[in-house]
C-alpha cells in the first residue's frame, strides 16, 4: 500500500516559517541536544572533486519526536553556473514507523536556521548595550544574520565588508531597498520602515573597503565567508565584542585569527563536533595555543541554565570577548522541518505524493 508524504518546495517552506519562529525553534533545539534529548552523529562527510563536499546529517530528537536527515553539498564553484554553492534536502521520517513524512527543499532551512542559532548565541553572549553589528561576507548567510539579530539587538549601525565590491554594493542597496518598502530583511513584510521595527532606531547600513574598517569598534562580528584562512585580526576586535564565526566549517580551515580564538570565551554548538570539524579549534589545539578546555560551553548549556548559571557560564564581565563558533547541527534541521511539516498541513501547503 503505498504511504503518501508531502513534498514542500522552497517557496512552501518560506510560507509557514517565520524568523521569530526559528530563533525560539532554534533555542528550544540547541538546549534538547545539550541535554541528551537528541541522537546524532558528526555529520559524515565526502570529498567531492576541487574542494567540494557532500555531508549527510540524521538526528532523532525526543520531547517532541522529530525524525530525519538532511543532505548537503557545498560546490564552491555553483556561483559560475547560477546556482547557490550550498544546495539540501531534508527527508523528514515519521518516529513511530519510519515512513516518509516529508521531502523538504533544504537550502532556505539552513540559511535561516544557521541565522536563528547565531541570533540566540548573541541574545545570551553579546552585551545588553550592543548596538553595531560589522558583517564579513555578503551573500545569503549575511542577509539571514541581518534579519536575525535585528530580531534580538536594537541595532543602530550595519557595516559590511566583502572581497568583491559589487556584492557589497549590492547588499546595502538590498537592505536600503527592504526598508524604504517596509519589508524586513528575508523579504518578510513588516508594514514599516527597518527603523520602526525597532521602536523608532534607525540602522544605517554601510559597505566599507577595508574588513578591518568594519570590525574595529563594532559591538558584534558576524563572519559568514568561504574563507580557508583568517579574514580578521585579534587586534581588531575591541573588549567586550561578541564574534560569530558560520565559515570554515572543515579542520583544516580557519577564519579567525587564531590569537583571537585563544583570548575569547569560546562556545560552540557541539563540544564533539567543533573538536573535529572546527579548524579554528582543531588546529588551534594542535598548535598548543589552548586545550579542549578551552571550550566554555555549547550554547544550548546556557540556554538551560539559570539567569545566574548563564551569568557565571557566559559573559563574566563587560570586557570579555566571545566566540560562537558555528558549526551546523542536524537537529536544527530536523526540528525546522517537522515545524514546516506540521504548519504545512495545517494550511494544507505542499503537494501529497506517493513512492
Amino acid at each position: 500500500m503505498p504511504i503518501p508524504f508531502r513534498l514542500l518546495t522552497e517557496a512552501d517552506v518560506k510560507a509557514v516559517l517565520t524568523m521569530d519562529d526559528l530563533i525560539e525553534t532554534m533555542a528550544s533545539a540547541l538546549q534538547r541536544f545539550s541535554t541528551g534529548r537528541v541522537a546524532q552523529p558528526v555529520r559524515t562527510v565526502i570529498a567531492v572533486d576541487d574542494g567540494a563536499f557532500f555531508g549527510v546529517m540524521p538526528a532523532l530528537a525526543h520531547d517532541p519526536e522529530a525524525l530525519g536527515a538532511k543532505l548537503v553539498t557545498v560546490f564552491g564553484g555553483n556561483a559560475e553556473r547560477g546556482l547557490p554553492s550550498h544546495l539540501a534536502s531534508i527527508v523528514l521520517l515519521d518516529p513511530g514507523t519510519g515512513a516518509l513524512l516529508a521531502l523538504l527543499d533544504g537550502r532556505y532551512i539552513t540559511e535561516a536556521r544557521t541565522a536563528a542559532v547565531s541570533a540566540v548565541s548573541s541574545r545570551l553572549l553579546a552585551r545588553r548595550t550592543a548596538s553595531s553589528l560589522a558583517i564579513i561576507g555578503s551573500g545569503v548567510q549575511a542577509r539571514s544574520h541581518l534579519e536575525a539579530l535585528t530580531r534580538v539587538h536594537r541595532l543602530r549601525q550595519v557595516t559590511v565588508w566583502s572581497p568583491n565590491k559589487a556584492h557589497r554594493d549590492q547588499f546595502v542597496a538590498e537592505a536600503r531597498t527592504e526598508s524604504d518598502a517596509g519589508v524586513s530583511p528575508g523579504g518578510q513584510s513588516q508594514g514599516q520602515t527597518r527603523g520602526q521595527t525597532q521602536g523608532q532606531t534607525t540602522i544605517a547600513v554601510t559597505a566599507v573597503d577595508h574588513a578591518g574598517e568594519a570590525v574595529v569598534g563594532a559591538d558584534i562580528i558576524v563572519l559568514v565567508t568561504s574563507s580557508p584562512t583568517p579574514v580578521i585580526e585579534s587586534g581588531w576586535v575591541k573588549p567586550g565584542a561578541h564574534v560569530i564565526s558560520v565559515g570554515a566549517c572543515r579542520p583544516t580551515q580557519r577564519e579567525m585569527d587564531p590569537a583571537l580564538v585563544a583570548r575569547a570565551r569560546l562556545f560552540v554548538d557541539s563540544r564533539v563536533a567543533a573538536l573535529v570539524e572546527s579548524g579554528d579549534v582543531v588546529m588551534g589545539i594542535q598548535e598548543g595555543r589552548f586545550s579542549a578546555e578551552h571550550i566554555v560551553a555549547e550554547i544550548g548549556e546556557l540556554v538551560a541554565s539559570g539567569a545566574s548559571e548563564q551569568a557565571r557560564a557566559g559573559r563574566a564581565t563587560d570586557t570579555d570577548v566571545t566566540i560562537f563558533k558555528s558549526l551546523g547541527l542536524a537537529v536544527e534541521d530536523v526540528t525546522t522541518a517537522d515545524l514546516a511539516y506540521r504548519r504545512a498541513v495545517e494550511r494544507r501547503i505542499g503537494t501529497e505524493l506517493t513512492l
